[in-house]
């Protein structure tokens, strides 16, 4: 845990919006000299803060116009282990996302197609024949807002 300044938030917060700012202009927003705010960014950085900076795309974009998000709960005959589904299940190119939970199934899966018919390709071909699946639920994404996090 680091403790983190009215500065050290603000410098957050702007790189939480967009993550492209350099220094200098991230100093000019949150009132700090370039050399200054760049220190707090390496040392927001070694501790572990900021993880990595990440492009968002516009799937739609690029042609994927629906989001499925699946709970996947693994059959119990064949004891198949939770590392071999998620090696499995990382290699498809239109899973996003791979997280293991707790509750009623064992893992959700965020999954980008064209279209419905693409989706059902993708799930028929791809998920449901991978070692282990038992219990599949889909839900389509309809919008998303995306919220700040934590910091405001």
């Amino acid at each position: 845990m680091i403790d983190l300044d009215a500065a050290d938030r603000a410098i957050l917060r702007a790189l939480q919006h967009d993550a492209t700012l350099k220094a200098s202009e991230l100093g000019r927003r949150v009132g700090l000299s370039q050399p200054a705010c760049w220190r707090r960014i390496k040392r927001l950085s070694e501790a572990g803060v900021l993880c990595a900076r990440r492009l968002d795309l516009d799937l739609e974009a690029l042609g994927f116009g629906v989001t499925v998000f699946l709970g996947v709960k693994l059959a119990l005959k064949g004891r198949v282990s939770l590392q071999d589904f998620e090696r499995a299940v990382a290699a498809i190119p239109e899973v996003q996302t791979v997280e293991h939970v707790l509750g009623l199934y064992d893992f959700r899966l965020r999954v980008v197609a064209r279209d419905l018919p693409d989706f059902e390709r993708v799930l028929r071909r791809r998920i449901m024949t991978l070692p282990g699946v038992g219990q599949v639920e889909a839900n389509v994404l309809l919008s998303e807002e995306r919220r700040p996090g934590p910091l405001g």
